[in-house]
This record gives C-alpha cells, structure tokens and sequence, in this order.
C-alpha cells in the first residue's frame, strides 16, 4: 500500500513541479518583447537568443520531469535555471521599499520551489 501512495505522490508531486516550468515557459513567447527589454536592461547579452533558448530548455525540462524522462536530470537543469533566472529577475539587493519586498518574496518562493527539485531529485536517483 505505501509503494502505490509513494508513485502517487511522485506522479503527482512531478506534474505540479513540471507543469509549472512547462506553462512558465510556454508563457514567456506571449511576451518575448517586453522580456527582451528588461533581460537586456539588466546586461544579458543577447537577450531575445537567451530568453528563446532558456524558455525552450525550461519547458522541456519540465516536460522530461512530468513524464519521468531522465527525473533527475531534468530537476538539476531546472535547479540551475531557476537560480539563474531569479539572479537577472528578482534582484532585490538593488532595490528599496515595496519592491524591494516583492523581490525578496520571489526569491523565497523560488528557494521553495529549488527545494521540491532537490526532493525531486533525490528520489529520481
């Protein structure tokens, strides 16, 4: 009985996990154009190839994570993109007041969700 809850808890938990970097992904080529700006705005090179190439791997990897397709892996991908993606987007070490809150909110949400792909990862091991 515990090993059919823990397959229905990791179906579950990889679908939550995945399906939120499948619609994030598939979600920034609705807005390429503003994206492109703020990236670029904060010294991303080549900021529209980046963002392209980042949105591609981060519903990909969140597609491989939903279907169990190289678990691990694609949980560690996502880990890294996440932090990178939160380092050019949520820089509250340069903002004041208000914002500087709401950045800081987005960083601890995102540490969450680095941590459900840590989990993610272990048991894909």
């Amino acid at each position: 009985m515990a090993t059919d809850l823990e397959s229905v808890l990791w179906l579950v938990g990889r679908f939550l996990l995945g399906g939120l970097f499948v619609v994030g992904g598939i979600h920034h080529f609705f807005g390429l154009g503003g994206l492109t700006q703020f990236m670029a705005s904060r010294g991303v090179p080549a900021a529209k190839f980046v963002l392209i190439v980042g949105s591609v791997f981060q519903a990909l990897a969140g597609l491989a994570l939903i279907v169990g397709y190289q678990a691990f892996w694609a949980a560690i991908g996502l880990v890294v993109f996440t932090l990178i993606a939160s380092a050019i987007f949520l820089n509250f070490w340069g903002l004041q007041g208000e914002a500087r809150g709401n950045a800081i909110k987005g960083w601890q949400s995102n540490m969450a969700i680095v941590g459900g792909l840590l989990v993610a990862a272990a048991h894909a091991l």
